[in-house]
């Protein structure tokens, strides 16, 4: 799948796969060394994460049920929690680095390809 940012026409993934079975979600980037064969995960259904048993810092937006930016946590680093955010339906973590500056909470990105 492919995900833009609307506003300025990044790119931020274009093959990113989608976490949305309960093993799927569970697992998310847990014991694997790096982000490898995709460009980044979209877990659905999600409004928190953690990043217990990752080894490796992530780029995290959460985004709303339109993908409305609600959040972004740029270099996530292991062994950490975010908060809660309500208004989050899913979230799309990419390798640290990955989001640029021109991304804001409030933009919309596209989600393509499923």
């Amino acid at each position: 799948m492919i995900v833009k940012h609307i506003k300025s026409n990044f790119i931020l993934g274009s093959d990113v796969k989608v976490a949305n079975t309960f093993m799927s979600r569970l697992k998310g980037l847990m014991f694997v060394s790096e982000i490898k064969g995709m460009d980044g995960l979209i877990i659905e259904k999600c409004n928190s994460i953690h990043n217990c048993f990752v080894r490796f810092p992530i780029d995290v937006i959460f985004l709303s049920g339109d993908n409305q930016v609600v959040k972004i946590i740029k270099e996530f680093k292991p062994w950490r929690f975010s908060f809660i955010y309500f208004k989050a339906k899913r979230v799309l973590e990419l390798p640290a680095g990955k989001i640029p500056d021109t991304v804001h909470k409030g933009d919309f990105l596209e989600v393509s390809g499923v």
